[in-house]
């Protein structure tokens, strides 16, 4: 931009075209091109040209996005100009060189179509008459912040400088400066409206301080970069002329030391001889390698590993069978066959003595809180060996197991392989927990993983991604624990040896709680003998109204509160021994939340008492059926298709057996049956409710009493013969904690009843059952008043008589 300053004194017309300009404000004096685009302001321009002084008043918008401002939208300040030149271009728009001539207030719109045309008067500026001492340090001070301004960078006309020295006129000089600062409009704008030429320079100044500002921030910055990249590339240079240094005295001990170290590591773990050759064929790629490159760093991390895992580092075993036995009972009531299979394991290892038999592979599925986790670490302490967890749960990703591969950044291995880093040995204990909770997603399938990991015929050459040589699992003791088995894939399933641990009955929780949960809890809560005594009664009465659970998690808790009540009132400063009875248990936990023989009820019509297994232990089920006017059969309470299966052939049964049974077949055609298990809530499936289902419709259709002292449970055929069923001991457990004192079971489940204890066997009568008709004469009261009958009512319905057996001879 150029100013002239010749011929500031000039007169124009009150009305004059208006031209909305964007993005700048035009001062007094400036001249500088213009580029006109819009339709309204090519015609103020040509409006202006047609004219013999052609000047035109130059105003800047407030909004610069505006395409077609608003009066309000245009500043009431601006500049006349005179259009020196004009030149259309190819593309529709003007080119049009102007020079500033004077400020100008806008005083009305005349018109604003099809341009503006406005009536305008001229600012007369105050004159300065002689310049005084501070005017001109004021003058000084801004040539010298602008010479400053343009030192550190600022881009502005190379002329501009020798300008300035010129110019003696405080308002021309502040013009001058603002128009060449790129400042934003409404500053500009602010300047162009300081009519007074002393504030204008101060405003002037004032901006260039705070751009000397920024810009000697934007200097540090730079320098402070630059600096760095300096100073790294120094030391680069440094290191280099130290290392040539070294060479030259031969001084490279240190080096030198840190790779022996590494070497001695490799032969003191005493690998195999292919992973020691890969260890020292890594040691030598790392002593070419810069020691600050990062390919170094990934090299010196992988040998840490290798030589930090045991690769010949066992623990040795502890062969005293009753320590082990003793150690096993002393931190687990019962679980006899498990405490079998790790004494039978230590026999034959004592036997063979050799250190090269193989780990068991163990898996121990059961209900939550009977206790998989802390045997696991039972086993460990009885066997002499470390204990590691791994828990499993919501893994979903392969690497997890195989762990990454090193060009990955931040890789590191599997965690069978962490775990072992973490013992120290090559044969601890393992506990893969929650095993059953496996996933799987795009990452790959972490059950597959593990197959070679748990399968004795693979894992002695286990290869980790991130190591990328073979590891021996095989003296490793894996035991995994699961609580629904099923949830387990078919060949993981398989490389497994599975122990069943089920529920505790109240007698064992009772044993339990006395000699395990009571002092745990009484040691975590601070108190000793001398503060709380528990009654057998009182014990009972937690778990019979306050637990409902195959294991003990719930009722350590309720022992627990019962702990922090009595050191709560130790810590007021009450002194003495709170003795917890049966009748002050609900005083100090509330209202008991399960009623004993809340199952059980009056004998009912169409009602009874089936057995279900679930993972958290046996259940039962209050199976109730009603008829209505209308046919068939409904079913509700969430059952899945087994069920729905069971409860269809059951009928079927029925119906075809309907006048040995002694009901009317009639009613199957006038007759709705509606088959409901309560708890709709919960999905329930399985074919194991197929004789309770078949004897509640009997019952519902002879009007016959069942009674509620019976539970039954068993898959039920067409023919109607009786299945075996699973979870036997889960079911009767159930069974038992309701009260229930006759458990009619399948024939072929005799055999299951060997895993009850025989005192609790004593307790509830097990009979066992061949066909419906057995299941009958037990569940069904006065069943046999009933069949009494039959013969009469079927010569009433004029059915065919049954010929009677021939006798033999």
């Amino acid at each position: 931009m150029v100013t002239n300053y010749e011929g500031d004194s000039i007169e124009f017309k009150e009305t004059l075209p208006l031209l909305p300009i964007r993005d700048i404000v035009v001062y007094p004096f400036m001249i500088l091109p213009l580029f006109v685009g819009r339709e309204s302001s090519i015609l103020a321009v040509e409006e202006s040209i047609s004219k013999t002084d052609r000047l035109i008043l130059l105003a800047s918008q407030k909004d610069i996005q505006a395409e077609s401002p608003e009066p309000s939208e245009i500043y009431e300040i601006g500049t006349v100009a005179m259009i020196m030149r004009m030149r259309k271009l190819p593309d529709g728009r003007i080119k049009i060189l102007i020079q500033g001539l004077s400020k100008a207030r806008i005083t009305d719109f005349l018109q604003t179509k099809p341009f503006y045309q406005v009536k305008a008067e001229k600012i007369e500026l105050p004159t300065e008459a002689n310049s005084n001492v501070a005017d001109e340090a004021l003058m000084r001070t801004v040539r010298e912040q602008l010479e400053k301004v343009i030192s550190l960078g600022k881009v502005l006309s190379p002329d501009i400088l020798m300008v300035l020295e010129d110019i003696q006129d405080p308002g021309r000089l502040a013009d001058l400066v603002a128009s060449n600062l790129n400042l934003k409009v409404a500053e500009a704008q602010n300047i162009l409206e300081t009519f007074d030429p002393i504030d204008r320079l101060h405003k002037i100044s004032d901006i260039l301080t705070r751009e000397l500002d920024i810009l000697g921030m934007q200097a540090k910055i730079r320098s402070a970069a630059k600096e760095e990249i300096n100073k790294n590339q120094k030391e680069f240079f440094l290191r280099e002329q130290i290392r040539a240094i070294k060479s030259e005295l031969g001084d490279e001990e240190e080096k030198q030391d840190e790779f022996q170290e590494l070497k001695d590591k490799i032969f003191v773990c005493k690998m195999p001889d292919e992973v020691e050759k890969e260890a020292l064929k890594q040691l030598a790629r790392l002593e070419k390698m810069h020691p600050d490159s990062s390919e170094s760093g990934i090299i010196r991390s992988y040998l840490e590993w290798l030589t930090d895992l045991p690769w010949s580092t066992s623990s040795q075993d502890i062969l005293d069978l009753e320590f082990a036995r003793n150690t096993l009972d002393e931190d687990h009531f019962d679980l006899d066959k498990v405490k079998e299979r790790i004494i039978e394991y230590l026999a034959v290892l004592k036997l063979k003595n050799d250190g090269a038999m193989k780990g068991p592979i163990l898996c121990f599925s059961g209900p939550p809180g009977v206790g998989k986790t802390s045997l696991g670490k039972s086993i460990a302490k009885a066997t002499g060996r470390e204990f590691v967890r791994i828990s499993l749960g919501g893994v979903k990703d392969e690497a997890e197991i195989r762990g990454h591969r090193r060009t990955y950044v931040g890789s590191m291995p599997g965690r069978f392989i962490q775990a072992l880093k973490q013992a120290k040995t090559n044969n601890p204990v393992i506990m893969l927990d929650e095993i059953d909770k496996l996933g799987s997603d795009f990452k790959g399938d972490p059950s597959s993983a593990l197959l070679e990991v748990l399968d004795p015929e693979q894992n002695w050459s286990f290869r980790d991604h991130y190591l990328n040589v073979p590891f021996d699992l095989s003296k490793v003791m894996f035991i995994a624990n699961a609580n629904v088995l099923e949830n387990v894939p078919g060949p993981l399933r398989d490389r497994m040896e599975v122990i069943q641990l089920s529920g505790y009955t109240q007698e064992e929780k009772l044993l339990i709680s006395k000699k395990y949960l009571i002092p745990k809890q009484m040691e975590e809560n601070g108190i000793s003998d001398d503060h709380i005594e528990f009654t057998d009664d009182s014990i009972s009465s937690v778990i019979q109204g306050f637990t409902r659970e195959a294991g003990l998690r719930t009722l350590e808790r309720q022992i627990g509160s019962l702990c922090r009540k009595v050191a709560r009132k130790i810590a007021e400063g009450e002194s003495g021994k709170t003795h917890i009875l049966g009748e002050t248990v609900e005083e100090l936990l509330g209202p008991a939340m399960f009623q004993r023989g809340d199952e059980k009820g009056e004998d009912e019509v169409g009602v009874v008492t089936g057995l279900a297994w679930t993972a958290v232990g046996g259940e039962i089920l209050h199976i109730e059926t009603t008829k209505m006017k209308g046919r068939g059969l409904t079913l509700t309470g969430q059952l899945g298709d087994v069920m729905k299966e069971s409860a269809h052939a059951a009928l079927g049964y029925i119906r075809s057996h309907a006048a040995e049974l002694g009901i009317d077949e009639n009613i199957f055609e006038e007759s709705e049956i509606h088959i409901h298990i309560p708890a709709g809530a919960i999905p329930k499936d399985g074919p194991s409710a197929g004789v309770t289902l078949a004897t509640a419709i009997i019952s519902l259709l002879t009007d016959s009493l069942v009674s509620r002292d019976v539970a039954m449970t068993g898959e039920m055929t067409l023919t109607g013969k009786v299945l075996p069923i699973g979870g036997l001991k889960e079911k009767a457990l159930a069974a038992m904690r309701a009260g229930i004192s006759t458990v009619i079971i399948p024939e072929k489940n005799k055999k299951d009843l060997v895993d009850i204890p025989e005192e609790y066997r004593r307790k509830i009568n097990f009979v066992p059952v061949k066909t419906i008709s057995d299941v009958l004469e037990v569940a069904l009261i006065d069943w046999h008043k009933h069949m009494s009958k039959i013969p009469k009512m079927v010569s009433k319905h004029k059915k065919e008589k049954i010929p009677p057996k021939p006798i033999a001879a």
